[in-house]
């Protein structure tokens, strides 16, 4: 057994520089150094030195004057004063610092032999984990464990802002965009002119949930916010996103529904405009393939090199997907993440209890890793079949219809409720085939209300739709693939 690291002297010399700065002067300097610079009770090996601390601070919050004499009577009143050592005990504190002009130097000493204990304690724990088979059958658990653990060492002096600063940051965000006239946003683009106007951007820190019965298009509405965000381009134009100037951001998918290769095949033959139906039925005619391949080669170039970065393991634990996305955070610098979808990710620990129990810890720790990460988590949820038994002849989805646990809408920051009338009979719009609504139907930081969009069936894709806009020009091809129902399964089945 080795005594663990420290630095009697070092812990000494920065109390009795916390003392010694107070003479004559109205402020603590030192302290306010110690505290900016996360120095806790803990950071003291020293029982002693570790009690003196947490008075001094104790002191501090109750705006009491801070000198020997003081400390002293405070100790006395706590009955802390015969445990540390007495009178002679603060006394040398301050007779062994002639100055406090190497405090800074001594207080690096003890938070690098602090950061020294946590590293010795947190592998000594993931070291007894591994040799615990029977409560960690799963080595990857273990793994998981071990990478958070670590990496909360970096965070051990908190997250906290002072206020000042968090006042000066925010009036910086209002007055750019009184400057910009509406062309700065608080977060990414979605790619969509009318949900960017609504929702100002994907914003750091949200989990954003895209809920819908299944086979309405919530993979693909993802998927093409995901390849504007990485691309730098809005889905419909094509053009550069103009919030900022079309940059790239690195984007994190984790596919538990479907395989890569069947989701770059699906964003492929999308941005190229294939009708994959046609095509692979060979009803598309020579001329068209021709103009379809340069299409193609266009659309792999601009893929090709874009920064994604796709896990498509089944059934992925949470706190394996949060062990995975720290390492893709830090080796990739990710931006944005995506989900598919939370109904498929399982949970450890709520497994052995009811299936809702599951869900709402699964939902609770995607958005704690939206916070951890500091990036906005899209996460895709299936609607039970209340919508549809409820009478309503337009079936619209509420929040309540979300599956599995109210716990999703409690921890989600935006929650969008996308239909299509089309698949409908009853709705007075069904004859639109491509209508679509994005019903914003929560927004924890903006506005809600619905968006129509047009959907493009045959490209699974999502476009931008004019207020008076009533049919898709463009982007419809000059034969469609049969109905649902008729010959060919709709393409999202």
């Amino acid at each position: 057994m080795k005594t663990p690291p420290h630095s009697a002297e070092a812990e000494r010399a920065v109390l009795g520089s916390i003392l010694l700065d107070t003479v004559g002067r109205s402020d603590d300097r030192v302290l306010d150094e110690c505290l900016s610079r996360g120095v806790v009770p803990e950071s003291f090996y020293d029982p002693c030195n570790r009690l003196i601390y947490q008075t001094m601070i104790d002191m501090n919050r109750a705006s009491k004057p801070l000198d020997a004499l003081s400390l002293m009577e405070e100790l006395r009143r706590t009955n802390r004063f015969e445990t540390v050592g007495g009178a002679g005990f603060v006394q040398s504190l301050i007779e062994q610092v002639p100055t406090t002009a190497h405090a800074e130097h001594y207080i690096s000493i003890i938070k690098g032999k602090h950061l020294r204990r946590m590293l010795i304690e947190r592998a000594t724990k993931v070291v007894e984990n591994g040799f615990n088979e029977e409560e960690y059958p799963d080595p990857q658990v273990v793994l998981g464990d071990a990478e958070r653990t670590f990496l909360e060492i970096g965070g051990t002096g908190g997250n906290t802002m002072p206020w000042s600063s968090a006042v000066d940051d925010s009036f910086k965000k209002i007055d750019r965009l009184f400057e910009s006239g509406g062309k700065v946003m608080e977060g990414l683009s979605t790619g969509y002119k009318y949900l960017d106007e609504t929702l100002q951007g994907l914003k750091p820190g949200e989990m954003i949930v895209i809920a819908a019965r299944p086979s309405v298009g919530k993979t693909s509405l993802a998927m093409n916010i995901a390849e504007s965000v990485a691309l730098g381009q809005m889905i419909t134009t094509g053009q550069r996103v103009p919030y900022d100037d079309g940059r790239q951001h690195p984007v994190a998918i984790f596919s538990l529904e479907m395989p890569v290769e069947q989701l770059t095949k699906r964003m492929l033959a999308g941005r190229a405009q294939i009708n994959m139906w046609r095509l692979n039925r060979n009803l598309v005619s020579r001329n068209e393939k021709r103009a379809l391949t340069e299409n193609l080669m266009q659309a792999m170039g601009e893929l090709r090199n874009a920064p994604f970065y796709v896990d498509d393991t089944a059934m992925l634990d949470v706190m394996d997907l949060r062990a995975r996305a720290r390492r893709m955070k830090k080796q990739h610098g990710i931006e944005l993440i995506v989900i598919d979808y939370l109904q498929l990710c399982t949970c450890r620990e709520g497994a052995r209890q009811s299936r809702q129990i599951e869900v709402s810890m699964i939902s609770q720790q995607i958005k704690a890793m939206a916070k951890e990460l500091k990036v906005p988590v899209i996460v895709l949820s299936q609607l039970s079949r209340a919508n549809e038994q409820r009478g309503d002849k337009y079936e619209k989805p509420k929040l309540s219809d979300l599956r599995d646990s109210g716990a999703i809408e409690q921890d989600a920051d935006v929650v969008f409720l996308l239909r299509r009338p089309s698949r409908n009979s009853n709705d007075p719009e069904s004859q639109d085939q491509t209508l679509a609504y994005v019903d914003i139907a929560k927004n924890r930081n903006g506005e809600t209300g619905e968006v129509k969009m047009s959907f493009i069936r045959e490209h699974t894709r999502f476009i931008d739709r004019e207020p008076e806009h009533t049919a898709v020009e463009n982007f419809q091809s000059s034969e469609q693939p049969p109905e649902q129902g008729e010959f060919a399964p709709d393409p999202l089945s």
